[in-house]
């Protein structure tokens, strides 16, 4: 199992496959490098590197108040070193997509470009809620049958799932023990995620603004509840040439690998090659 180890001590997950422009893909805030397995066999020319997060997946669990969004961008930009990579592209759903804008805003000399999965620079409160709904806790549900059969109801603004994802989402992101179900990231994240939110969320369009000059993706899933239509409609104004794409019958996140969102992505990937 790849591991690297953090200048803080910690040992963090990767993978690291294929060969062509290096893409670093960085998950949604409670998910890991698995995140990216359904668009992966889709994306052609690329060097696909997948970091768990720490805190995260099959990475160490540290103290939660490091678990920053300056803390992981600074993890990724350690994991870019330990590769020996000094520039890479980022794949970045909605955690992950905050974390490369603000190293767009700090390092751009170390992006090559940035596609960004049902993120923007405003954050609507209702998908802010969701989120903390269940955020830090282990799932009612006792078995992953169980969790795959209920997970439709539970994700706003999906539609036509076939069963078998839903079951592929519960097994990558529950643990099914005898007593019940587990969650596969630290539950202390919750408490980082409350003391961030108790100091006032930055101006964050001049961290998009630092994405000018560079290849930029963006999806939207058309039912998200943390992307509004209105924010995804600036961003596209801001950068006309950016490629991006509404996905149908998709919340948050999109999974990825929906039409819509290959043909943004295979875009984006062909301006860079």
């Amino acid at each position: 199992m790849p591991l690297f180890t953090t200048s803080d001590g910690l040992n963090l997950h990767y993978d690291d496959a294929g060969g062509g422009v290096p893409l670093l893909c960085l998950s949604g805030l409670t998910r890991d490098g698995r995140d990216f397995d359904y668009v992966a066999p889709h994306l052609g020319g690329v060097r696909l590197i997948r970091m768990d997060y720490r805190g995260r997946g099959r990475s160490d669990f540290g103290d939660w108040r490091s678990y920053t969004l300056q803390r992981e961008g600074q993890d990724a930009l350690e994991l870019l070193a330990h590769l020996g990579l000094g520039r890479a592209a980022i794949l970045g759903t909605s955690r992950g997509g905050l974390i490369a804008m603000g190293l767009a805003a700090t390092v751009s000399q170390a992006l090559i470009g940035v596609a960004l999965n049902d993120i923007g620079p405003e954050l609507d409160p209702a998908g802010l809620s969701n989120i903390m709904g269940y955020l830090g806790r282990a799932p009612v549900w006792k078995t992953l049958d169980e969790a795959a059969q209920h997970r439709p109801g539970v994700m706003p603004g999906f539609a036509n799932v076939p069963p078998e994802r839903w079951r592929a989402e519960a097994e990558k992101f529950y643990v099914e023990t005898p007593t019940g179900l587990t969650i596969t990231y630290d539950p202390h994240l919750r408490d980082a995620v409350e003391q961030a939110g108790a100091t006032p969320m930055p101006d964050l369009w001049p961290f998009f603004d630092a994405l000018e000059g560079m290849p930029l993706a963006a999806l939207r899933g058309a039912n998200s509840d943390l992307l509004s239509a209105a924010t995804f409609a600036e961003m596209q104004r801001r950068r006309p040439d950016m490629h991006a794409a509404t996905v149908s019958d998709r919340g948050h996140v999109p999974f990825l690998d929906e039409p819509e969102s290959l043909a943004a992505l295979q875009a984006w990937i062909g301006e860079m090659t």
